[in-house]
C-alpha cells in the first residue's frame, strides 16, 4: 500500500504579512526536500477542499463563517498579533483540512498504508472558539473526530512532537473518552500549556517538557520511557502524528537541539507502534517548522521513516 503525499498550490498563496515565519517558503522548502530520487516511491495527492461543516466538528458554525466570510481582498485581519486571515486564508484551510480528511478515509478505508500532509495553515493551536498561533482550524483534532464518527475508530492518538504545546488539540480532547493526545515540547514556551501534571478529564493526556536546550538525548528517553508505552497502552485504530520540526537547533523560534535524524527516529518509533497497534495506519499532519534548511531535514527524515 502506498504512501502519499498530499499538498496544493493554494498553501503557497496564504500569507499573513511581510516578515511573517509562517511563510510560503515553508512550503517550498518541505516540496523541494521530497523531490529527491529517494522519494519517488511517494504517490501523490492533491489535497481536495474540505466542505466547511466538516470544521463544525470542532468548531461552532459561527466561528467558520467568520473566518470564511470575512476574507480581506487587500491586506490583512488580525485575529490576534500573530495570526492574520490574508486574501487566500479561507481557501488554504478549508484545503488543508481536506488533505486531512481525505487521508484519513484513504487510511482507514485501507486504500493507503499511511500519509503526510505538507498542508499550510497548521492546526495545533486552534483552540475551539479562537484563532492563534498562526492557527485556524484544528486539523489534527478534525481528522481524528472524523476518523471516529465517519469510519469508525474506537480510540485515535494523536503524538505531536512540535516543538510548541498543541494547547487547540489538547482543549477538543479533553472532551472525549476515545483521544489520546501526547506532546513532547519546550517548556516553558509559548503558549504555556502543556505541564506535565496535565492529564485531561479521561486520563488521556501525555505531556512531557523539555528545558530549553533539550537534545538528542533527552528527547529519545522521554519517548522511550513515557509517550511511546502510553500510546501503546491506548492501543489505538489510528495514529495521527503533529508534526513539527521547530525543536530543530536551527529553528529560530524556541531553543531545542534535535538534529534531522531525531525526527527520523521518533517516526519510525511511531510507526511501529502503529504497525503493532492498527496495521500501520498513520496520518501525519504538518505543524511548525520556520528554519528553511532545518524544516527539509526533519521532513526528509520523517517520510523516509513513512516510506519505511
Amino acid at each position: 500500500m502506498p504512501t502519499l503525499l498530499y499538498t496544493h498550490a493554494i498553501f503557497l498563496e496564504h500569507e499573513m504579512g511581510p516578515h511573517h515565519p509562517e511563510r510560503p517558503d515553508r512550503l517550498r522548502a518541505v516540496q523541494r526536500a521530497l523531490e529527491s530520487e529517494e522519494f519517488v516511491f511517494l504517490t501523490h495527492a492533491e489535497a481536495p477542499r474540505a466542505d466547511p461543516r466538516i470544521a463544525e466538528l470542532v468548531h461552532p458554525a459561527w466561528y467558520v463563517e467568520d473566518l470564511l466570510e470575512n476574507v480581506p481582498t487587500s491586506g490583512y485581519r488580525h485575529l490576534d498579533p500573530d495570526t492574520a486571515v490574508g486574501r487566500a486564508t479561507g481557501e488554504a484551510a478549508l484545503h488543508a483540512l481536506g488533505a486531512v480528511t481525505d487521508a484519513v478515509t484513504q487510511v482507514m478505508t485501507g486504500k493507503a498504508r499511511n500519509a503526510f500532509c505538507a498542508v499550510r495553515p497548521p492546526g495545533h493551536h486552534a483552540e475551539p472558539e479562537h484563532a492563534m498561533g498562526f492557527c485556524f482550524f484544528a486539523n489534527a483534532a478534525i481528522g481524528a473526530l472524523y476518523a471516529a464518527r465517519r469510519h469508525g475508530a474506537r480510540r485515535v492518538a494523536v503524538v505531536d512532537f512540535d516543538v510548541h504545546h498543541g494547547n487547540g488539540t489538547q482543549a477538543v480532547f479533553d472532551r472525549y473518552n476515545y483521544l489520546f493526545y501526547a506532546s513532547s515540547h519546550q517548556s516553558p514556551a509559548y503558549p504555556g500549556t502543556g505541564r506535565e501534571r496535565e492529564r485531561g478529564l479521561h486520563n488521556n493526556f501525555c505531556n512531557v517538557e523539555l528545558p530549553p536546550g533539550s537534545g538528542t538525548e533527552l528527547f529519545r528517553q522521554r519517548y522511550t520511557e513515557t509517550i511511546l508505552p502510553k500510546v501503546r497502552e491506548w492501543n489505538p485504530d489510528l495514529l495521527m502524528i503533529s508534526a513539527g520540526f521547530d525543536a530543530h537547533a536551527r529553528d529560530p523560534l524556541a531553543y531545542l537541539r534535535l538534529k534531522g535524524g531525531d525526527f527520523e527516529w521518533v517516526t519510525r518509533e511511531l510507526v511501529q507502534v502503529a504497525d503493532e497497534c492498527c496495521n500501520g495506519r498513520v496520518v501525519s499532519v504538518l505543524e511548525g517548522g520556520y528554519d528553511l534548511q532545518g524544516l527539509a531535514e526533519g521532513v526528509a527524515g520523517h517520510v523516509r521513516a513513512l516510506l519505511g
